[in-house]
């Protein structure tokens, strides 16, 4: 790849912006300085230096986030702060996609990561990956069978919609864990209200099989090995 193209997709700047800052002898590969922005490199091998800061790379990453309430699941947002604002400084140069939301208040797992294909994977509704969540609710809890049934919810655009059957554990009188396949706007809180139950706190603990890494602290970050990654599909 050309390293001016290189430096670009990365955000240091334009191609011309790229050109013209090299050639003021910022940047090096592997410890020689280059100003030739058409100069060819191999970014998975070749150490690649910025005005003196190292350039982390790698294609694709995915990661794995502990979201913490008050914080939106969008790349952008004119008045809240957003899951791309937590990311550490070294993967804020990359451009991730978010492989299924998680509401303002709600916290727990989120899925980040560069790979378009995975993130189809995790998000197609036919692909019927299961995402689990550890709910508590203002009320006692008497039956959660009308749930593993299938309940009509508004959608996100206020239509009627049969959610499709659910799998659910009852922990205490209050406290339960929450499996689904879909990801319709707000549907576990639409799912409790359906039955007379609110939610007063939400979290997201696993997708697929791949739990939420207990070491993580809210609004933290870790990569996801091809075996981590495999988790999330094991048993469709």
């Amino acid at each position: 790849m050309r390293i001016d193209k290189f430096l670009s997709n990365l955000k240091f700047g334009t191609r011309k912006e790229v050109k013209e800052q090299m050639k003021k002898g910022i940047v090096s590969v592997n410890g020689i300085l280059v100003k030739d922005g058409s100069e060819n490199i191999n970014p998975e091998t070749d150490i690649v230096y910025f005005d003196q800061e190292e350039i982390y790379y790698k294609n694709p990453i995915t990661l794995m986030m502990n979201k913490p309430a008050g914080v939106v699941s969008a790349n952008t947002d004119a008045f809240d702060q957003t899951v791309m604002d937590l990311l550490p400084e070294k993967y804020q140069r990359f451009d991730f996609n978010i492989a299924g939301r998680l509401d303002k208040d709600t916290e727990g797992m989120l899925i980040l990561t560069t790979d378009g294909a995975l993130l189809h994977k995790i998000i197609s509704p036919n692909k019927d990956v299961y995402k689990s969540y550890y709910v508590k609710l203002d009320s006692p809890i008497t039956s959660l069978k009308k749930l593993e049934e299938g309940v009509t919810i508004n959608d996100g655009k206020d239509q009627p919609y049969l959610t499709k059957p659910a799998y659910s554990e009852i922990i205490d009188e209050t406290t339960c864990i929450l499996r689904i396949s879909e990801g319709k706007f707000h549907q576990v809180k639409r799912m409790f209200e359906s039955v007379g139950l609110n939610v007063v706190y939400l979290k997201r603990i696993a997708i697929g099989s791949l739990k939420l890494d207990s070491s993580l602290g809210l609004g933290e970050v870790t990569e996801l090995s091809e075996k981590d990654i495999l988790k999330i599909f094991e048993g469709i």
